[in-house]
């Protein structure tokens, strides 16, 4: 039960929108719930994984924001994560085939709309691939920040704003000496989900009520 007289009114306002977006995401499919706090997300996360499973973990600054990688490697987990500064560029290849055949594969979305919606655009394609297919069980984990009304405003911040920034922490920069072409490229895999997939045994969304990732 959430006390709405203790909530700052900006507080209020995320948490509100917060829950709507959990009832929506429900309403198709998806099993989604809202952790208040950081620390509420991690144990849902982590409750939701068993002891030894395989986990993989999609291009997610919001998930190492959280430290989850390493929790579930102190939960005894196998965790495949292209990440991991230690891989060679081969090993980084293996790791993302790895991710699609794991028990779990655990990510966080571009974006998510008030009618349940997720959207995600991504380079190579094995984080849209693994969240609609192969693990049995997908986990999302997005901050308040992600919430937009619809496909249109999620797109526009994609372009506009969460992938330009990926792109510069990756060294590189989204502007205007680029072609339609190049950029079109940068975004080669575009993936809107309005419901959970066929395959999914388990599709889990926790909606985080603090700003988190891009």
């Amino acid at each position: 039960m959430i006390d709405n007289k203790a909530l700052s009114p900006e507080a209020w306002f995320h948490t509100k929108r917060a829950l709507a977006c959990v009832e929506a995401l429900n309403k198709v499919g998806f099993t989604a719930v809202y952790a208040a706090t950081r620390e509420e997300a991690v144990k849902t996360v982590l409750d939701a994984v068993s002891e030894g499973s395989t986990v993989g973990i999609g291009g997610s600054v919001t998930v190492r924001e959280l430290g989850l990688p390493e929790a579930l490697k102190q939960k005894r987990c196998k965790v495949f994560d292209h990440w991991d500064q230690s891989l060679s560029p081969e090993e980084r290849g293996r790791t993302r085939y790895s991710q699609i055949v794991a028990d779990v594969f655990l990510s966080s979305t571009n974006a998510v709309t008030m009618k349940g919606t997720l959207i995600n655009i991504d380079g190579f394609g094995n984080r849209v691939a693994s969240i609609m297919f192969g693990p049995k069980t997908t986990i999302i984990v997005c901050g308040y920040n992600k919430i937009v009304d619809d496909v249109d405003q999620g797109l526009a911040r994609i372009w506009n704003y969460a992938g330009p920034i990926n792109y510069k922490r990756l060294g590189r920069e989204i502007d205007d000496t680029l072609s339609e072409v190049e950029k079109a490229k940068l975004f080669a895999c575009t993936t809107i989900l309005s419901a959970k997939p066929g395959g999914k045994e388990k599709f889990l969304v926790v909606i985080v009520g603090e700003k988190l990732g891009y």
